[in-house]
Formats: C-alpha cells, structure tokens, sequence
C-alpha cells in the first residue's frame, strides 16, 4: 500500500488483504446523470458471455437442489478490483451455494454498458463501481436496481513520472489521465484538486492540471510516449505504470477516513430481486464465502484472480504487476455505504452531477441476514436503504 496526505477532508483505510465489515468512509468518484455514459472503469462492453456449467453434488459440491430461478446471470469486470466475482466462481464457490441453478456470465469494460445489460434484463446481479451504481440509480429515478453488498475497498493510485513530478506540490502544468470523464477515478482526482485550490473545468479537463481522459487499456502507452505526466488510476494499471518507471505519489486510500473507499459494490435488478430472493441470497453466501477465502488463502485467491483474467483478456498479469495491485486491495462484506454519500458530494462540488436523492439505493437485509448465518455483525446503509 503506498502512502500520502490528504486534503482538507482527512481520509484513510485498513490494511491490505484483510476482509474488513464495518461500513465507514468515503468512495471516490461519480458522474452527472448528463454523463452516465462516461462512468465505468473500461470504455466498451465486452460483447462476450460465459455460461457456467449447471453444477450438481459430485461436480461443485453443491445441493442439486434448485432455486426460484433456472439460471442466474451475472456481470463483472476482469479487473483485480472484481475480484471477489473472479475468485469466486473460478473456485465454484457461487455454483455450491446455487445448487441446479445454472449461472451465466458476462464481461464488461465499462460501467455503463453493464447498467444497460442489467436494465436490458441481460444480467440479473453484477460487480461495479459506485459512479455507474449511483447513476444508474439516479437516472432510473430510483427504480432500476439495489445495492445489496459490497466487494472491495482500495486500489487507486496516482502515480506519476518522477523526473517531472517530484511532489504533491509539483502538480500544476502537468498532463494528469484518468480513465473516463466524470467516472470514479477522474472525480476523486478533481475533488482532491479543488481541495489544493487548483481550478478545473470539470467537462473539458482543462485547467491548472489539465485532466486527460484515457482508457486504462492505453494509459501506459500513453504514459511511454510521453502524452500524460501521470495518472489517478485503479490497479493493476497503477502497478503497470510503475514498472514503466513511474512512482506512487499518492494513494486513494489516505484521503479516506479509517484508510476505506468502496472501488466495487454488487448491485441486483429491483425486478430479480423481488421476484428471486432465494438466489439472490445464495450470491452474497457465495460472496461473503469467498471473501472469506480470500482472506483465508491469499495466494491461492491471487493465483485464482490472475487465471481468470487471464481466461478472459487472453494474457496473465505477471507478478511486477499483479503482486502490489493485489496487496492494495481490500475485500470486504460492507458497502461502506458513507463513502457513497461523499463520493456524490465529491461529483456535485465538481459540477458533474446535480445533488442525487440516493435514498432507496441499498437493500441489506438478504446480506445482513448472511452475515448472521456466519456468526458476523451486519452492515449499515447510512440510511440510504429506505424510501
């Protein structure tokens, strides 16, 4: 975990790889309803969809025994910070707790694109970032889906190139990316400049440090060639940068109080969620359990994560990269449901979002009845789960 000061509103978070269910702290990013399509953290749908095999008891150690539902359709992002979503099915552990139930996958890029899907009826449940949750919701006034847990905390760096950047004060002048207008990364960099009094236009980019917006896939191309200065980014793209020789000037997670920011919640559609309750909650039993593995078998969940991305992006992370991006990760039960009210607030005193009625967004009942199950204290919405 790299290190850093924070601005005006102090911020911290935990250590990295321990399973942390206390909600708490800030998130970083959103996106005005006006930019829903600029919130994620890739830039394009992958158009590709897994379908798992239906597991029995000899296969997964499942029931057999089926839900409400036949199938289960589920979205994530082949990201270190889905890793939850990763590890849990490459270890079988969300088919166990279905039973019969069959589950179909599919792989995203952007936040926006797995709203769609999930509006579409194209995936019931999914692994996303705050900024597409909470427009998402927004847009739909109140009525496209729910956040019923969360995922992950932590990940996000600047990191920037030292012969032209050698502090927190050298910023001004110099070509910072992001991955996406108005997505979570790009507002937590614009409310942490705002915070040092530096002026921005939030819609162009352009500004004391000017602000450009480039997919994570071409940022550290971007960064060899000289185009950008640095970047506010999530691993492992952080990590990448390093090995090009760039270094951590700030992480995310100081300017968090208690080190903790949401980077991925699991969301479910109003409509599966009414309608299949029952497999809704075998998800975030498989959810809590793989956390639970992750925290219990480290290298194993590492190793998990990296194939199964490497299954999907057709190439593996190689250790410089995955190892610290890993590490800098924190998987956890509780949405940290404060951040998200000051994650909206960081994109309203930015100008990309208007002040959202977030009431409604959270349902925790099927996950605080999990965490009971285990023996575990349950989670709180901030009193955002009510309408």
């Amino acid at each position: 975990m790299a290190p850093s000061q924070a601005p005006s509103h102090t911020f911290t978070r935990p250590n990295a790889g321990r399973i942390r269910r206390t909600a708490a702290a800030a998130v970083a990013g959103l996106t005005a309803v006006a930019l829903l399509s600029a919130c994620g953290y890739g830039s394009k749908a992958d158009d590709k969809a897994n379908t798992a095999a239906t597991v029995g008891d000899s296969a997964s150690g499942g029931s057999g025994a089926k839900l409400s539902a036949d199938t289960v359709k589920i979205g994530y992002f082949a990201n270190l910070t889905h890793g939850t979503a990763l590890v849990g099915l490459q270890e079988g552990i969300f088919q166990k707790e279905l039973g019969a139930t069959q589950i179909k996958t599919q792989v995203f890029n952007a936040g926006p694109s797995e709203i769609e899907a999930l509006n579409a009826g194209s995936i019931d449940i999914g692994w996303i970032g705050p900024s597409p949750a909470i427009n998402g919701y927004t847009k739909s006034d109140g009525k496209s889906l729910k956040i019923i847990g969360g995922s992950a905390s932590g990940g996000v760096k600047l990191v920037v190139n030292p012969a032209k950047i050698s502090s927190l004060d050298d910023l001004k002048g110099k070509k910072i990316a992001t991955p996406q207008l108005g997505n979570t990364q790009d507002v937590a960099l614009l409310n942490y400049l705002a915070s040092k009094g530096y002026k921005e236009d939030a819609a162009s980019g352009a500004g004391d440090v000017p602000v450009v917006r480039t997919d994570n896939k071409v940022t550290p191309d971007a960064y060899k060639q000289g185009s950008i200065d640095g970047a506010w980014v999530p691993e492992p793209t952080a990590s990448k940068l390093v090995t090009l020789g760039a270094k951590v000037l700030l992480d995310e997670k100081d300017l968090w109080p208690d080190k903790k920011f949401v980077i991925t919640n699991i969301i479910v559609s109003q409509k599966f969620l009414k309608e299949h309750p029952d497999v809704v909650e075998a998800v975030l039993r498989g959810s809590v359990k793989t956390n639970a593995f992750i925290q219990a078998s480290p290298y194993k969940a590492k190793a998990d994560a990296n194939e199964a991305i490497k299954k999907e992006a057709g190439t593996a992370l190689e250790p410089a990269v995955l190892d610290p991006a890993w590490a800098d990760i924190d998987f956890l039960d509780d949405p940290l449901a404060n951040t998200l009210q000051a994650e909206a607030d960081h994109a309203v005193t930015a100008g990309l979002l208007k002040k959202p009625d977030l009431n409604g967004i959270y349902d925790l009942t099927l996950l605080n009845k999990v965490l009971a199950a285990q023996g575990q204290a349950p989670v709180a919405d901030a009193g955002l789960g009510a309408k």
